[in-house]
């Protein structure tokens, strides 16, 4: 049976009374997919720059998570990194979420990568609108009773 699920099949937010806090951490990537004309406009965009903005908005996604996915926890962040880098397969996003808590911190990490990435997009579909948010992955989640590591 799902955490979520209640033996009934009605859905429920899982209950952490009791559970240890631990430090836990997740990373989770993804890739921007942008063209030649998405590469050379990166630097000078109407709208500013478009990395340090969607840096900022995925550190706000992430701290807005439990606000978004209707059974995710409300978490303290104790920290919340998001790295975007140009790469030749296009714009390499990478978040890394940590809390001390009763519950994983995966949900944030993702919401971090998801928002910049369409901070992105909305910062340079005046370009041309073929962009490809894709490969958004959890690379490794430590604390609490699972440390899983992809690589």
């Amino acid at each position: 049976m799902l955490s979520h699920t209640r033996p009934d099949g009605t859905v429920q937010m899982v209950d952490v009374t009791g559970k240890v806090s631990t430090v836990r951490t997740a990373t989770v990537t993804g890739l921007l997919r942008i063209t030649n004309a998405h590469r050379e406009a990166l630097n000078h965009l109407p709208k500013g720059d478009a990395i340090t903005i969607a840096q900022i908005a995925g550190i706000q996604g992430g701290k807005r998570c439990s606000e978004l996915i209707p059974l995710c926890h409300p978490i303290p962040l104790n920290k919340l990194d998001v790295d975007i880098r140009l790469e030749e397969a296009g714009l390499a996003i990478e978040a890394t979420a940590k809390t001390e808590s009763t519950t994983g911190v995966e949900m944030e990490a993702y919401a971090a990568v998801v928002t910049a990435g369409i901070t992105l997009i909305d910062m340079l579909k005046g370009v041309s609108p073929d962009l490809v948010l894709t490969d958004v992955t959890l690379v490794r989640k430590t604390g609490g009773k699972t440390e899983w590591n992809r690589e």
